[in-house]
């Protein structure tokens, strides 16, 4: 074969493997492109709404600060620790971002276990931007213990923190967002709000009212254009097993192994972020194993309970 008819099978052989290629690729391309079209329409219709987050002092929260920040929206930032607020206001601040219009936070205190100050609190902020886009309930407070060492106190602090004060702030800003026909509440919930594990009792319950709420506003609202996510995450890197309460009501103070080894804040918020853009009505933020034992409890719950005895029965005792 002279050099001619060498270079012309080469030619022939680079055509043929590239249209095989191309046949292959351009199937599963199209559905990526397609996705990638929608996303950027979904989260470019979110610049300059109002997003108001709870429990954005620290954690996820803090995150989800950031992640809607460099999308050009308008943030309320809310939560108990103002000095920690202002550490987060001026985070943002300093942050460089490139082709899109940001806006200076507005910063609140909240706290959602006073639930009394909640209803003037947002007319204050309804009053300073004239509505709220997007409400994202991710303030809350997490629980260590066994049921016969917790006290009905306890219960009553979960309870109130993390179902009634997120209900009460809801209940506050949907008058407003009925009237202008738009809005989106979202509920930071977690897989403990679809499934129950022992020493969690008073969290799961808090997360299991919480979804059932959610799932009840959702059909209701509908009508009036009001979009409702759940969030379901997993185990997030952040200090909420630390922060959480005991049996007695004494601070946890303890990194849970699980909770160490969970997702980045920052990656769980960036996919909160697209989920929301997306308009989910739920998300579950988790692994595969806690994605199985949300299947056991519904289609075979018999193993289910068999699997959370026996993890009762291996868990070291709760420090008090």
């Amino acid at each position: 074969m002279d050099r001619g008819s060498e270079g012309s099978f080469i030619d022939v052989l680079l055509t043929l493997m590239w249209s095989t290629i191309g046949t292959a690729l351009i199937p599963a391309l199209i559905p990526w492109i397609i996705y990638v079209i929608c996303n950027r329409t979904e989260v470019g219709k979110m610049k300059g709404m109002v997003v108001m987050i709870t429990g954005s002092s620290s954690g996820l929260g803090e995150q989800l600060a950031h992640s809607f920040y460099k999308r050009g929206c308008k943030l309320i930032l809310a939560a108990r620790r103002v000095t920690e607020l202002e550490r987060v206001k001026n985070d943002l601040l300093d942050l460089v971002v490139e082709d899109v219009s940001t806006y200076e936070p507005v910063i609140v205190e909240l706290d959602l276990a006073d639930i009394k100050s909640i209803p003037r609190k947002v007319n204050n902020l309804l009053n300073t931007y004239g509505h709220i886009d997007y409400l994202i309930n991710n303030g809350g407070i997490s629980y260590r213990g066994k049921i016969t060492e917790t006290t009905v106190d306890v219960d009553q602090t979960v309870m109130l923190i993390n179902y009634f004060g997120t209900v009460t702030l809801t209940k506050a800003v949907l008058p407003s967002m009925i009237e202008q026909r738009r809005g989106h509440i979202v509920a930071i919930s977690s897989v403990q709000g679809r499934i129950a594990i022992p020493h969690r009792s008073a969290y799961s319950a808090s997360k299991h009212a919480l979804q059932a709420f959610m799932d009840c506003l959702r059909a209701e609202v509908s009508k009036d254009g009001i979009n409702v996510t759940v969030i379901n995450p997993g185990y997030i890197k952040t200090n909420l097993s630390v922060n959480a309460v005991t049996g007695s009501g004494n601070k946890y103070g303890v990194m849970d192994e699980t909770t160490s080894r969970g997702y980045e804040a920052s990656e769980a918020a960036e996919k909160i972020y697209y989920s929301i853009a997306r308009e989910d009505k739920e998300l579950t933020l988790a692994p595969l194993l806690p994605r199985i034992a949300i299947i056991l409890r519904s289609f075979c719950p018999s193993l289910y309970f068999l699997l959370m005895k026996r993890r009762a029965m291996k868990l070291p005792p709760v420090h008090t």
